[in-house]
């Protein structure tokens, strides 16, 4: 299959505008720094870069959601809601309804001692204000789109109780659930054996594609990122090397850190002749 076109989708709204964003320690020990970069409505971005290069410390500050110790400096316009610095009642309501993300590992974005139905339940019901039966569908309705075969088996499961690919699956399940803008993707194949990663790739394109939403893809596998993404913009210790089209960009690298990257990358080819047409 030929790859899909591209080219930056100027033509779209600015969904996330990020200028000068910086992340910093109480201390004053800098890990993202002065990062810029925009994503348009429907376009796919990625983030890529080693383990310690500031990517999920960049994903976090975009929706106000770094730890204890750390501060965020700089604009991150979401949507027209400015990010750095809003109240939590603010960033409260971007969260789901302008952009959600999917971690790596879900078991650390789900509460353990809830069922799966409950926890895409209830930010369905704030969102939408469902309830009763219709709530209950549009769960069923949620799990079925991920392609879990046994949606009422899987809602009144604990996260313990059904697989790492299905944990994934549900957590994908209740960041698409209120129709976000922008879908923030951190790591989320990681942690899966190859043919589970496979399969949620392709359910993740195929999801993206339908609803015509934004992604900002973070991943420390070029070949992975070549595959799902437009753009891409390449971290190392927290600040940008390189940016530009995917596919100029992993066939000809300007920047040393960025070749050492391709250089390194696995079945980088194979992802590239595989990328399917928009």
């Amino acid at each position: 299959m030929s790859p899909r076109d591209t080219s930056f989708h100027a033509s779209g709204d600015t969904l996330l505008d990020v200028r000068g964003l910086t992340v910093r320690t109480d201390d004053g020990r800098v890990l993202v720094d002065d990062l810029s970069f925009t994503v348009a409505s429907g376009e796919r971005l990625g983030l890529i870069g080693e383990s310690g290069s500031g990517k999920s410390l960049t994903t976090l500050a975009l929706l106000g959601l770094l730890p204890d110790g750390m501060t965020a400096t700089g604009s991150v316009e979401l949507a027209g809601t400015q990010v750095v610095g809003a109240p939590e009642k603010r960033l409260t309501a971007v969260r789901g309804r302008d952009a959600a993300v999917v971690f790596q590992e879900p078991l650390t974005a789900l509460d353990p001692l809830m069922r799966m139905g409950r926890q895409i339940a209830e930010p369905l019901a704030r969102r939408t204000g469902l309830k009763g039966r219709e709530l209950n569908s549009a769960v069923t309705e949620a799990l079925v789109r991920v392609r879990l075969s046994e949606p009422d088996r899987i809602a009144r499961a604990f996260p313990h109780e059904i697989s790492g690919g299905q944990r994934q699956r549900v957590a994908l399940a209740m960041a698409l659930a209120c129709d976000p803008g922008l879908l923030i993707a951190d790591e989320p194949t990681t942690a899966l054996d190859v043919s589970v990663q496979a399969e949620m790739l392709d359910l993740l394109d195929t999801l993206v594609r339908e609803r015509e939403m934004a992604v900002l893809f973070v991943s420390h596998d070029l070949a992975v990122v070549a595959k799902v993404t437009d753009r891409v913009l390449v971290l190392k210790d927290g600040r940008a090397v390189e940016e530009g089209p995917v596919l100029d960009v992993v066939t000809a690298p300007r920047a040393e850190y960025t070749r050492a990257l391709v250089a390194g990358a696995r079945k980088l080819e194979s992802a590239l002749d595989l990328r399917s047409p928009r």
